[in-house]
């Protein structure tokens, strides 16, 4: 039997939205691959019921930031903390939904077969498992290709189908790395419908977006430039303490400040 992990450590302090804990947690988190300085010194703090985007350039270190926080990587430096237990979490996987850049589901498999294989990773019964997939289904517009292979599917229907196997368990947070690439606007609307009812039922989101349009949409901004976060808020707090009306022109500032 899997022994519980010591969490009496983990940071702890009230937050804006009234939360008495911090999902996600990060002090001091730095990773390099050789000479490349991937993430640096990281420090986060996202309340429970929260969405919060990374946003950056490519290389800026969100995706890097999101494979530590799942375990997928090993940081240099520094400490991270989910749900109270320190990374990498054993106790509370399965509250925790990860849904990776890269199709991390089976070609060789349908769209349903993919939902049953990973809701059996997360131990799920026939009947929950019919209530999610109908749901989750809707949801990413495949209810009528659920028979097919994912092999057949166009890069934006596969993209989609791996967000549904992310959520398939109900995970209480959810990492999502670029979830709407390749997906029409309606749909991203959708998508990002269905982010506020996840919100709404005290579900955490963290996720990277290079749409600026679905960033605004978040409860808070972590802005990150070379590895390290050049600032952090509201959209409208970004916005208002630069004087910038659209969050494009507040990375520029910030990424001018940093380089003055």
């Amino acid at each position: 039997m899997m022994e519980e992990r010591k969490t009496k450590d983990f940071p702890r302090s009230d937050s804006a939205s009234g939360s008495s804990d911090q999902v996600v947690r990060t002090i001091g988190l730095s990773k390099s691959f050789g000479e490349v300085r991937a993430v640096a010194d990281l420090d986060l703090s996202i309340p429970r019921g929260c969405v919060y985007g990374l946003i950056g350039p490519n290389g800026s270190g969100k995706t890097s930031t999101i494979r530590i926080l799942n375990g997928l990587i090993r940081a240099n430096a520094g400490r991270a903390w989910l749900l109270g237990e320190e990374v990498p979490v054993h106790v509370n996987i399965c509250r925790i939904g990860y849904m990776p850049q890269e199709m991390a589901i089976y070609a060789e498999l349908t769209v349903l077969e993919n939902l049953e294989l990973f809701a059996g990773m997360y131990s799920l019964n026939k009947e929950s498992l019919a209530q999610r997939a109908d749901a989750l289904l809707d949801m990413i517009d495949l209810t009528e290709r659920s028979d097919s292979l994912v092999s057949t599917l166009s890069g934006g229907m596969k993209h989609r189908v791996s967000l549904a196997c992310a959520l398939v368990h109900d995970p209480e947070l959810v990492f999502l790395d670029e979830p709407t690439v390749g997906v029409d606007p309606e749909l991203r609307m959708g998508f990002w419908d269905h982010f506020s009812d996840l919100k709404r039922a005290g579900k955490t989101i963290v996720l990277t977006t290079h749409y600026m349009d679905e960033a605004v949409r978040c409860d808070r901004v972590g802005m990150m430039r070379l590895g390290r976060m050049i600032a952090e808020d509201t959209p409208r707090g970004l916005m208002e303490s630069t004087g910038e009306t659209h969050l494009e022109d507040v990375f520029l500032h910030k990424a001018r400040e940093g380089s003055a």
